[in-house]
C-alpha cells in the first residue's frame, strides 16, 4: 500500500497498529510527497526527515514487537509554527525569532506524541498569527492546493495547505478569531475550534487576558478530528482555564447526534456581507441538514459587531506575549501589526471594561439563541480565497466592507468561547472551497463534532481534493 495520502489518520494509525501499514513506509512516502508538492505550497517552513524516519523505526519495532502503542502511533503530524516542538524552531513567522529554538513542547504538542504522533515539521504562519492570510517576511507565500494564486487563509494557513493538498492527514492549529475555521473553509477541508479552555494552552510566561485563543485540529475528517481531542482535552496545571477532560470519548460518540434538532441558520449574523457565489454553496448546505430530517430556521435576531473590541483584546495578548521584542525589533516587524500595537497600548482601563460589557452582552444574545436552538450555521467566510499575497477584500460583490467584514462570522465565537467548526460545502464557480460554519452551545463540543460527521456520512467531501496537477 503506497498511496497513503488517500487515508484518513484513524485509518493510518489503525492500518499500523493491526501490522497492515508500516510506519515506515508511511514516513518515507509522507516525506517524498512533502519534498515534491511543498515547494509550491510552502506549507511546511522545517522539516525533521531523520529524526522523523527513526521515530517511525521505533514504531515499527513496538508494534513488531507486540508493545502497546498509542491511537496515533506512527501518524505523521505538522505543528503550526506559533506553538513549540522540541528540536524545532518556533518562529512565530517574525524576523526576530529566526532562531528561538524550542527545548520543550506545548501541551498539545506533547499530548500528541504521548499518543505516539510524529511530528514531521513545522507549518507556516502569518507574523504572530495576526492575519487571515498567510504571508511574512521569515517565510514567504503559502499558496492554497486548490489554486497557488489564492491564499489557503490563516493563521493556520501552512497547517490548511499540508492537509488539503495530502502531504500530512493532521496538523495542530490555533483559533484565536477563526484562524483554523478561515484556512479549513478556504482550503476545502476539517477545522474545529473546540470550546475555550479544552485543549490547554501553553506552557506560556503568561496568563491570557483576552480568554480567545484555543487549540485545536485541522484534518481531513471529523473521525480524525475527535481522535485529536481525545488525545488531547483535560485540564493542565500550566493553564488555569483550562477544563477537566470528558466522561466520554469524542470518537466513541460521534456517531449519536440525535435524530431531530432545531437548528438556527444565520445568512449574516444581522452585520456581514456574503459573497453571492458562496452563499449560493452555504445555502444549500444547510438545506441538507433539513433533508436528514433536522428543523431548520432562519434566526431572526441578529449579534452586535465586536470587530474592533476584538482587534484590541487579541493585540493585548500579542503585547502580553512579545512586548520587550515588538519594541526592539520594530523595523523588523509589519507596519500593519505595530501600528494596532501601538493603539492597544494606549488604552484606559475605562475602554477595556467597555469591551467586556460588551462581550457581555454577546453572551447573554448567544444563551438565548441557544435555549431555543440546539445548534446555529453561518457561512465559515464571506468569500472564497483572496489573493495568496493578500490584502483581504474591501468590497463584495461591488459593496464595501469594514476591514474585518472579511473574517465576519468568526470572531464572536472566539468572544464567547463556544465551539465552532468548518464543514466543506463545495465549489464555487471558480473552484474554490466553500465552508459552512456549525456553532454550538457552550462546552457541547461532542454535538458539533456529531453534526458535522453526520453532514459527513450524508454529502461526503472525500472523494475530491486538489490533485498534484492542479
Amino acid at each position: 500500500m503506497s498511496d497513503f495520502n488517500d487515508l484518513s489518520a484513524v485509518e493510518l494509525a489503525a492500518g499500523m497498529a493491526a501490522g497492515e501499514i508500516s510506519p515506515v513506509a508511511l514516513m518515507t512516502a509522507t516525506l517524498a510527497r512533502i519534498a515534491k508538492r511543498n515547494p509550491d505550497l510552502n506549507a511546511f517552513v522545517a522539516l525533521r526527515p531523520e529524526a522523523a524516519l527513526a521515530e517511525a523505526r521505533q514504531t515499527a519495532d513496538r508494534i513488531v514487537a507486540g508493545k502497546p502503542v498509542g491511537p496515533l502511533a506512527g501518524v505523521p503530524l505538522g505543528v503550526k509554527d506559533l506553538e513549540d516542538a522540541a528540536g524545532l524552531v518556533t518562529s512565530y513567522g517574525a524576523i526576530p525569532f529566526k532562531d528561538n529554538l524550542a527545548t520543550a513542547d506545548a501541551i498539545q504538542v506533547a499530548r500528541l506524541k504521548a499518543a505516539g504522533a510524529i511530528v514531521v515539521g513545522k507549518t507556516n504562519v502569518p507574523e504572530f498569527g495576526f492575519t487571515g492570510f498567510t504571508k511574512n517576511r521569515l517565510f514567504g507565500v503559502t499558496r492554497n492546493p486548490w489554486n497557488r494564486e489564492r491564499t489557503p487563509g490563516g493563521s493556520s494557513g501552512g497547517a490548511a495547505a499540508a492537509i488539503s493538498a495530502g502531504l500530512v492527514p493532521l496538523c495542530t492549529g490555533s483559533d484565536a478569531g477563526g484562524s483554523i475555521r478561515i484556512p479549513a473553509s478556504y482550503s476545502g477541508c476539517f477545522g474545529f475550534k473546540p470550546s475555550f479552555g479544552r485543549i490547554p494552552l501553553g506552557p506560556a510566561g503568561f496568563v491570557s487576558t483576552s480568554a480567545l485563543t484555543v487549540p485545536g485540529p485541522l484534518t481531513r475528517t471529523v473521525r480524525d478530528a475527535a481522535l485529536y481531542l481525545d488525545c488531547t482535552a483535560g485540564a493542565h496545571p500550566s493553564d488555569p482555564f483550562s477544563l477537566p477532560a470528558p466522561a466520554q470519548s469524542y470518537l466513541a460518540t460521534i456517531e449519536d447526534l440525535p435524530p431531530r434538532l432545531r437548528i438556527a441558520f444565520s445568512p449574516d449574523l444581522g452585520y456581514a456581507r456574503v459573497q453571492r457565489a458562496v452563499m449560493e454553496r452555504v445555502e444549500a448546505a444547510v438545506q441538507r441538514f433539513a433533508a436528514m430530517g433536522h428543523t431548520v430556521e432562519r434566526w431572526p435576531d441578529k449579534l452586535p459587531d465586536l470587530g474592533d473590541a476584538w482587534t484590541s483584546l487579541i493585540t493585548m495578548d500579542i503585547c502580553a506575549q512579545h512586548d520587550d521584542i515588538l519594541d526592539r525589533y520594530r523595523d523588523a516587524i509589519g507596519k500593519a501589526l505595530m501600528s494596532v500595537v501601538d493603539r492597544t497600548r494606549r488604552l484606559t482601563v475605562a475602554e477595556i471594561a467597555v469591551m467586556q460589557r460588551m462581550r457581555a452582552d454577546l453572551n447573554a444574545r448567544l444563551e438565548s439563541l441557544f435555549a431555543g436552538f440546539d445548534l446555529l450555521l453561518t457561512p465559515t467566510m464571506p468569500t472564497e480565497a483572496f489573493a495568496a499575497g493578500g490584502p483581504p477584500p474591501a468590497e463584495i460583490d461591488g459593496h464595501p466592507i469594514p476591514l474585518l467584514g472579511a473574517v465576519a462570522f468568526t470572531y464572536p465565537f472566539n468572544l464567547s468561547g463556544h465551539p465552532a467548526a468548518s464543514v466543506p460545502a463545495g465549489l464555487t464557480p471558480d473552484g474554490l472551497p466553500v465552508g459552512l460554519q456549525i456553532v454550538g452551545a457552550r462546552l457541547r463540543d461532542e454535538q458539533v463534532l456529531q453534526a458535522a460527521r453526520a453532514y459527513e456520512r450524508a454529502f461526503p467531501w472525500n472523494e475530491r481534493w486538489p490533485m498534484d496537477g492542479d
